[in-house]
């Protein structure tokens, strides 16, 4: 299997620079130049297929109540197909709303929030992350949605769409929320050409430790909610997942 014979790659904690640095020396021994080969990034916990190193850039969130958060670009490219995954850390996204709540008028529920919606709403925004985001890519210029469900990867739950770009590229997006991080995939490739699938279904996920995790129940975004256990490994199988401990 792919995902067991390729190397594990770092991609985060370090200058871009940095990282680019090291991750090409380690691609470029496990496979040639822009070919497909795994990448790890242990601080965003996933696991994906890239085509050759993928840059990686930092950038900000506004979450759908306005809390301003943090995450990473990691993209690359091979031939005209465009490769990224958006990773943005929702861990602060209590302690923001929180203190948000604070300045509202007493009594004022629509902005203080409560038990069930968290102070400042806090909870139902990482609930609705997943729908939030996939609202901001139908609400690119010019975009055509043609497909839209609810699936999971590796038993994550979340939604995939299908985009017609304006030029005419086509944009196949899956979105998931795992350990208060919002995950966003596109590929985006010629018309003519196929599917990105060597990309959109590689992605896998890692626990704390790096260790490669696959859940044995639907696992939903929800504070809320308790994480399903965890499929045991065994020498017969590992459900296809790699580790990434001990690079950070």
């Amino acid at each position: 299997m792919m995902r067991r014979t390729l190397g594990v790659l770092l991609a985060a904690g370090l200058t871009v620079a940095q990282i680019q640095a090291q991750t090409v020396g380690r691609m470029v021994m496990d496979r040639g130049p822009g070919e497909w080969a795994e990448f790890a990034s242990p601080d965003d916990r996933f696991t994906s297929n890239f085509p050759g190193p993928p840059t990686v850039t930092p950038t900000t969130w506004t979450s759908e109540f306005g809390a301003e958060l943090k995450g990473r670009v990691y993209a690359a490219t091979r031939g005209n197909g465009r490769f990224q995954i958006t990773a943005i850390d929702y861990a602060p996204i209590e302690s923001i709303l929180t203190a948000r709540a604070k300045a509202c008028p007493v009594g004022a529920e629509t902005c203080r929030g409560g038990a069930d919606t968290g102070v400042g709403y806090w909870k139902n925004d990482i609930r609705g992350a997943i729908d939030f985001a996939a609202f901001r890519l139908m609400q690119r210029p010019g975009v055509r949605v043609t497909h839209f469900m609810w699936g999971f990867q590796d038993m994550v739950a979340g939604k995939l769409l299908h985009l017609t770009n304006p030029d005419g590229t086509r944009t196949f997006a899956s979105i998931y929320f795992h350990d208060n991080r919002l995950i966003v995939m596109e590929g985006t490739v010629p018309e003519a050409e196929p599917e990105p699938g060597l990309f959109q279904q590689s992605l896998g996920w890692l626990d704390a430790t790096g260790r490669g995790i696959r859940y044995a129940t639907v696992y939903y975004g929800d504070p809320d909610l308790p994480k399903p256990p965890l499929h045991q490994r065994s020498f017969i199988s590992d459900f296809g997942r790699i580790d990434a401990t001990g690079i950070r």
